[in-house]
């Protein structure tokens, strides 16, 4: 009897470590973080796309991305749509809202459904022009009346809350570290760890920028900083990888703006970037990275495989 009430406290006692431990790494960064591409102006215009082919490219997009989630897509009530887990989501002009929400469609803002650039784009400094809106980005953030809708997300990787989101997340070893990431993309993470030190054995800097690693923050249920989205961290499906110094480099843009008011004119040699071999074992495998935002976060992966089909790239895939 003892032994047994033994072991039940054992394993009740590291659960609490292990959860605790992962919550208090990941919150200290809870309430500065926004891991949001909004340089995109408009998710669903690009390449001067109308609204019509926009909405089938990204459902037939979804559909490849996530073919063991998403049953099928078709043309219905004027609309593309996709069945996910028997349930009806259209497009909705970048919404990609269930059927029940489509009358309240003004109510919510367009998904991060964009073209994700295969080369990080040369650098170049802001015109006045784009200063401009880069600083309204920055005082306007935390005032839009429209948010976009989790309820997509939440679906297609049966996360509806923080009970939920624990039950989907595992514990992976990555660089020499314990990370909780979606059990979905085990394999992935695997997979890119793999590629990065096979890179390490011919690449110097790589392990140089191995060793130099300090934290790696992955799962943490939260929202974006200052909104109502959901962060792709409350996923498990986002890794952010500090180094033990940024070497007077700056890597987040919301951390740059506390040090210096024109936050957008730091250029890519003020910034701490991974090596190129670690950014494309990541994209290899379904990760998008945040340093080719123009609203830059370095330090951030994301898994997004439907980005980078949307924008013809090929990508390796498990699901």
């Amino acid at each position: 009897m003892y032994r047994m009430f033994h072991c039940k406290f054992g394993l009740i006692f590291l659960f609490i470590v292990l959860y605790a431990g992962n919550i208090f790494a990941l919150g200290s960064k809870q309430d500065t973080q926004d891991h949001t591409p909004q340089h995109h102006e408009d998710f669903s215009q690009l390449n001067g796309q109308t609204d019509e082919n926009r909405a089938e490219q990204v459902i037939k997009t979804l559909a490849a991305a996530y073919p063991h989630q998403i049953e099928s897509v078709e043309f219905r009530n004027g609309d593309w749509a996709l069945l996910l887990r028997g349930k009806w989501y259209y497009y909705a002009g970048g919404r990609m809202l269930p059927e029940n929400l489509l009358s309240d469609a003004a109510k919510y803002s367009r998904q991060a459904l964009y073209n994700y650039p295969t080369e990080l784009p040369p650098w170049k400094k802001p015109s006045p022009e784009e200063a401009e809106r880069f600083k309204n980005t920055a005082i306007n953030r935390n005032s839009s009346k429209t948010q976009r809708s989790n309820h997509f997300f939440d679906d297609l990787w049966r996360i509806h809350n923080s009970d939920e989101a624990f039950q989907r997340v595992k514990t992976i070893r990555f660089l020499g570290k314990n990370i909780l990431v979606h059990y979905l993309i085990l394999e992935e993470i695997a997979l890119v760890e793999e590629d990065i030190l096979t890179a390490a054995k011919k690449d110097a800097k790589v392990q140089a920028w191995i060793d130099g690693t300090d934290r790696l923050e992955a799962w943490n249920w939260r929202t974006i900083a200052d909104t109502q989205n959901r962060s792709y961290h409350s996923y498990g499906l986002a890794i952010d990888i500090l180094p033990k110094s940024l070497g007077g480099k700056e890597t987040y843009w919301l951390w740059t703006m506390h040090k210096r008011s024109d936050w957008w004119n730091v250029s890519y040699n003020e910034r701490f970037h991974p090596p190129d071999a670690v950014i494309k074992a990541f994209e290899k495998y379904g990760f998008i990275w945040g340093g080719k935002w123009r609203i830059y976060d370095t330090m951030h992966f994301e898994y997004r495989p439907e980005l980078f089909l949307l924008s013809g790239l090929e990508v390796e895939t498990r699901r």
